[in-house]
């Protein structure tokens, strides 16, 4: 199991569009068979800083999903919004090791 977790900095008056679109991308991937979890979050006191974490069974999911539909178009539409560059990180789970944890 391994989970990524993406931090992504909107510009002001794209936080709207910005999370329909996670939403759409978010549909798509939970239909990925590596997929366990994928979570949308907005930062309750700066709205223009969201957070995906996202649950796969392994780096091999992670990288099928990089190679879907669903997110190369959320890759390519979601670019011109962010205010910098998003940081992605892979972290290894400790816990809960059982898929029906998730």
């Amino acid at each position: 199991m391994i989970v990524y977790c993406v931090e992504v900095k909107v510009i002001s008056g794209k936080e709207g569009v910005f999370e329909q679109a996670c939403l759409e991308n978010r549909k798509g991937t939970r239909k990925e068979e590596g997929n366990h979890r994928f979570d949308v979050l907005q930062q309750s006191d700066n709205p223009g800083s969201f957070f995906l974490y996202e649950a796969y069974s392994s780096p091999e999911a992670v990288k099928a999903h990089k190679e879907t539909p669903h997110y190369l178009k959320w890759r390519d539409l979601v670019a011109p919004w962010m205010a910098e560059p998003r940081k992605g990180t892979s972290h290894r789970v400790c816990a809960p090791l059982e898929v029906s944890g998730w």
